[in-house]
């Protein structure tokens, strides 16, 4: 996976990738050539006092160094440019294609995995390809080279690295076969904290009122301490393995030393010889040691990569024609034929042979108790979810027909939570038509009774709204996301329970301003208050997932019990009349 999103990313960076691996080359090379110069300055420099000789090879090293150092401060600079651009082209992939689920794919993941997925996975991802860049290709190569030149510079030394090696190797197998599975669980309970985390923020205000503010921290401090007993149980490893490699690294140079020792007494070997060694030595277990840290951060890049390839891999189950059909005529006319819903493998459906026509200047509504399948019908219209049987017709035309673009573009709609984006008050309701003007914006506002509580704020349409419209109130924030629909001037409009904050006096206030206003569009209002539907030309009852009755106000109280049933439990008989 890790391999694969990697090659997709990267490809656009190919020349800057390979300019970074001949840096890489040239610093490998000239840092294996280093030690060699060194040996023969010793060797023939300063061992025969031959100070021309000193000047020339020391000049040589000098112009060595600068070419590493300067190869050096390049490669972090490509390799932070790749990486960070890596980083910013999948952020945006896993973004593009969360945009386009259906509520069932939102559903399935979660919206702390993939708030996770698109923050901490990528970044784990975007490390391991910087280390990567300025790491991995150059280990291979100056361990590689280092082992052919010391055994170059002397044959029996060289044995020594027939026992280091080995031992590191292992250490890097046990810490691998320990870690990895640590790292996969790692992500998971990042996931958990998240939630954790994000549901005591939105529920805050329920926290206080029920007095569960020690509880919410218990269970905080539980999903907390499981990270921490995790992430404790790789930093243990990790305490055992740095000190356990350094002191391999140690005890080699000691034998080098030792061994080297021996062979410079008996004349074997030259003194610059043992420190070229010596310094190969090292190249080569810095070069295991480089290997032991990426080892250590790619088993957790690539359980983050897996996860980020579920999310980028996951089809929506709502997908746009390829061959769009455009109606004759846009007028907003709605209809439901013998439509069923179910979720995958559920046993029952959630709606069942639903059939109605919504018309131009009528309002529809639809009633039934809490789980009846209300919303989920609303949301079969704009193809938030599509239909497993029957079809919705818009203007005559399926809505699978027709470009998700063009659906949306015909509807207002008030969603059941009335959210709010962080800007301002303008911002928020030109959101659906950017060329609104001022006047547009009062009217919408004056319709959706809310153009009196805005006056009063000193910014007056500039006013500053906070993220989710936490600095209003529910019926202010839901007047304010019905005045955002009818900027729009659709021939559609859906309202989800979107007056169960108002008072009695605005709700019918709105709902007449309403009516009058968008009396050439269609308005399907989903509602639990019966006042607030009383008045509607079609009411439609829905009972499991199945229609009980459709009529006007008075027609259901005659024939339908269950609509009887909801009506007299909100209202007094004589009311009801």
């Amino acid at each position: 996976m890790l391999v694969n999103i990697l090659k997709r990313y990267l490809a656009p960076y190919k020349r800057s990738v390979a300019f970074i691996l001949l840096l890489l080359l040239i610093q490998s090379v000239a840092n294996l050539y280093l030690p060699n110069l060194n040996a023969d300055l010793i060797n023939n420099g300063v061992a025969k006092g031959d100070l021309s000789y000193i000047w020339k090879v020391g000049g040589i090293m000098l112009g060595t160094s600068a070419l590493i150092m300067g190869a050096s401060i390049w490669l972090s600079y490509l390799s932070s440019k790749v990486s960070m651009a890596f980083g910013r082209d999948l952020r945006q992939g896993i973004f593009t294609t969360v945009e386009g689920f259906s509520a069932r794919e939102l559903n399935q993941f979660g919206a702390p995995s993939l708030i996770t997925r698109n923050t901490n996975d990528v970044q784990q991802v975007q490390m391991v390809l910087f280390i990567g860049l300025t790491m991995m290709v150059a280990a291979p190569i100056t361990g590689i080279g280092a082992i052919i030149m010391a055994a170059k510079t002397d044959l029996k030394l060289s044995s020594l690295l027939l026992v280091a090696i080995p031992v590191m190797s292992l250490l890097i197998w046990w810490l691998l076969h320990r870690v990895v599975p640590l790292f996969r669980v790692l992500q998971v309970k990042i996931d958990r904290i998240n939630l954790v985390l994000r549901e005591q923020i939105a529920g805050i205000r329920v926290i206080r009122a029920f007095v569960k503010t020690e509880f919410e921290e218990a269970r905080f401090a539980d999903v907390n301490q499981d990270l921490m007993n995790n992430q404790l149980a790789v930093t243990r490893t990790f305490a055992v393995m740095f000190p356990a490699l350094m002191l391999i690294l140690n005890l080699s140079s000691v034998a080098v030393i030792w061994f080297g020792g021996h062979l410079i007494d008996s004349g074997q070997m030259q003194i610059g010889n043992m420190t070229a060694f010596l310094t190969y030595m090292m190249q080569i277990l810095s070069s295991v040691m480089m290997a032991v840290m990426m080892s250590l951060m790619i088993p957790r890049a690539s359980a983050s990569a897996e996860r980020i390839q579920e999310v980028l891999a996951t089809e929506s189950s709502v997908v746009d024609t390829t061959n769009p059909q455009t109606p004759a005529r846009r007028s907003g006319v709605v209809e439901f034929r013998n439509v069923e819903f179910r979720y995958p493998g559920a046993e029952h459906p959630i709606l069942t042979d639903i059939s109605f026509t919504a018309k131009p200047g009528e309002v529809t509504a639809i009633v039934g108790s809490t789980g009846s399948g209300k919303t989920t019908l609303l949301n079969l219209i704009p193809r938030f979810i599509d239909v497993t049987q029957g079809a919705v017709l818009l203007d005559g035309v399926d809505v699978r027909e027709q470009s998700l673009e063009a659906i949306w573009h015909e509807i207002g709609l008030v969603p059941q939570r009335a959210f709010l984006f962080g800007g301002t008050i303008a911002s928020n309701l030109r959101y659906g038509n950017p060329n609104a003007s001022d006047e547009d914006l009062w009217h919408a506002l004056e319709i959706a009774q809310a153009k009196g509580f805005v006056e009063e704020l000193g910014e007056k349409l500039e006013a500053p709204v906070a993220q989710g419209g936490t600095n209003f109130s529910g019926g202010q924030r839901q007047r304010l996301s019905i005045a955002r629909a009818l900027v729009k001037r659709s021939h559609l409009y859906l309202l989800d329970d979107s007056f169960s904050a108002l008072d009695y006096t605005t709700d019918a206030k709105l709902r007449e301003a309403l009516e009058a206003d968008a009396k050439d569009a269609a308005i399907i209002i989903v509602a639990q208050r019966i006042s607030t539907i009383l008045n509607a030309q079609q009411i439609i009852v829905l009972e499991n997932g199945k229609v009980a009755g459709i009529g006007s106000h008075h027609e259901l109280m005659k024939s339908c019990q269950v609509y009887q049933e909801i009506v007299l439990s909100q209202l007094s008989p004589e009311e009801a009349a």
